[in-house]
């Protein structure tokens, strides 16, 4: 993947910020609903999220090789705090100096340039903020900078079917309908299908 000339650190802020917003809406009634990642309910999602978070953070500081950061949490009582908690840890990571030339060790990837690491994390956030709007019947809302930025890193993700699927972090790339807006561009890219859920890009 390469995207020139993105401050991804700035993008990331951005996504992290909106994926937190929406986590927050969801009340105690929500968890159990399923989400646009199959086989997931809220909870099992936003645990996700929240253990990705600590994982990126740990790789910008040099332990992304320990798994012990990537591992999600089976007791998320108090998911919502759990996630802002994570996202913060993130953010602050990526906000120390020096971070997009930082070689991150990521699950499967191996050793990655910093900024694409964050690329990485940002595009995987708006999508997931998508995913939590879509599951809630709501909303995303981010500027269109931002969505401009995250179609340019879904178009530059190998669309390779042997790198897509069960096991990768997205699933086979969708067909884009001409006319398509940059979200829904991007999440079909990245296997979302925004038509079929109440939120739509």
């Amino acid at each position: 993947m390469t995207v020139t000339g993105a401050d991804f650190v700035e993008l990331d802020r951005i996504a992290v910020q909106e994926a937190v917003r929406v986590v927050d809406l969801v009340t105690a009634a929500d968890w159990a609903r399923e989400t646009p990642c199959a086989g997931w309910t809220l909870r099992r999602l936003v645990a996700h999220m929240t253990a990705q978070h600590v994982g990126f953070a740990a790789a910008a500081r040099g332990a992304g090789r320990d798994p012990e950061h990537w591992r999600e949490s089976e007791d998320l009582r108090e998911p919502a705090e759990a996630h802002r908690s994570a996202a913060a840890t993130a953010l602050t990571a990526f906000a120390e100096p020096g971070v997009a030339e930082r070689e991150f060790t990521l699950p499967n990837l191996g050793d990655v340039p910093g900024s694409r690491a964050v690329g990485f994390h940002f595009v995987d956030y708006v999508v997931h903020a998508w995913d939590v709007a879509a599951a809630l019947g709501t909303t995303v809302e981010f500027p269109e900078h931002v969505l401009g930025a995250a179609l340019d890193v879904a178009r530059a993700v190998p669309a390779d079917p042997g790198r897509r699927g069960p096991g990768f972090s997205f699933a086979p790339a969708l067909e884009v309908p001409e006319g398509s807006g940059p979200l829904a561009e991007a999440l079909r890219l990245l296997g979302r299908g925004p038509e079929r859920w109440p939120a739509r890009g």
